[in-house]
């Protein structure tokens, strides 16, 4: 076994379309840069020969080190792309990043050091926006969950938390010898499927990897990255899809793990809530009077916002109200 400061890394990304050539490039130059060597990389492509193609032609080109492209002719969906990613690794510690995101070049340093911590099964950290256009930056920070970065929680300092965001996480090897990601939850290709995606895998594999360890998870605010906001994540068709499944995931995992007291206070999420109510929707209504054009954006994500939540969480507490429900439940 290594010691805490020299703990083998591996880093699971997956991909099916070359749609976002240009962000993978990025990423994958992001990983060249870090400053901790004891990592591989291995990139699982679903269906795209053109896509796997690309990205070995970019490795050798750019002498990527220890960096594998591992393909399937099958669509796999998230959670059994990364499965399968889980299988090639060989390090100590799994973390996966999304195909969009850019690592800070001391990311993987910051990771494994986080592991000096026995208690620990799993590190997150912050994902910071990087906009498509700057002009949607009007996004107010307590909605920044729908476009996958993190300024909601407020968060400055070092903190345990119920679950990894799965743009930016990792778990002890050890978790892995009995679990995967269920394809129940994770079962989208990612992009623009929000609305069909099901509930998130990440939420339910950290409480499961939580409740089966006894060790936590922890949110270092140092082990950070950008992540690309796409113009695509702020239409309506979107937002409401995020929306409901976020609510329809937070009353699920309250059903499967109703013994996890954080899971079942839901206190970040009511924490959110209470700053939309009390500060994004007052300053916004104020604001129709000298920044209308923006106010009047924030008024109607909010209200998005909110409805679909709220049927998400709804339509999965009464399932038989409802349909998106077969899978997930047996009566």
């Amino acid at each position: 076994m290594s010691t805490d400061s020299n703990l083998s890394l591996s880093l699971v990304i997956t991909s099916y379309t070359t749609e976002r050539l240009n962000d993978i490039y990025e990423l994958l130059g992001s990983i060249k840069q870090q400053t901790y060597r004891n990592m591989e990389t291995i990139f699982v492509v679903e269906r795209s020969e053109e896509l796997r193609d690309k990205l070995n032609e970019y490795i050798r080109e750019h002498q990527i080190e220890r960096m594998r492209v591992i393909f399937s002719d099958k669509k796999l969906g998230l959670s059994m792309a990364r499965n399968l990613g889980i299988e090639n690794a060989n390090g100590e510690i799994i973390a996966f990043v999304d195909d969009d995101v850019v690592l800070f070049p001391d990311w993987a340093e910051e990771m494994v050091k986080t592991y000096k911590d026995d208690t620990l099964i799993g590190v997150t950290g912050p994902g910071y926006p990087k906009w498509e256009d700057v002009k949607m930056s009007w996004l107010p920070d307590e909605f920044q969950w729908i476009v996958s970065c993190t300024a909601f929680t407020g968060w400055q300092n070092a903190r345990t938390v119920r679950s990894a965001w799965g743009m930016n996480m990792s778990f002890r090897r050890e978790v892995f010898i009995d679990s995967r990601f269920s394809p129940d939850f994770g079962g989208t290709t990612g992009g623009k499927e929000a609305w069909k995606s099901g509930p998130v895998d990440d939420a339910e594999f950290s409480i499961n990897a939580r409740m089966k360890t006894g060790k936590h998870i922890l949110y270092n605010p140092k082990v950070q990255v950008y992540h690309n906001v796409y113009k695509y994540r702020l239409t309506s068709r979107f937002i409401k899809g995020q929306c409901y499944w976020q609510g329809y995931s937070k009353a699920l995992l309250k059903k499967m793990y109703s013994e996890d007291k954080d899971t079942n206070n839901l206190v970040r999420e009511r924490s959110v809530l209470g700053r939309i109510l009390f500060k994004v929707l007052p300053l916004s209504l104020a604001g129709l009077f000298y920044k209308p054009s923006i106010s009047f954006k924030r008024i109607k994500l909010s209200i998005y916002a909110l409805f679909f939540v709220a049927l998400g969480y709804i339509s999965c507490s009464c399932p038989r109200m409802f349909g998106f429900t077969k899978k997930y439940f047996s009566s």
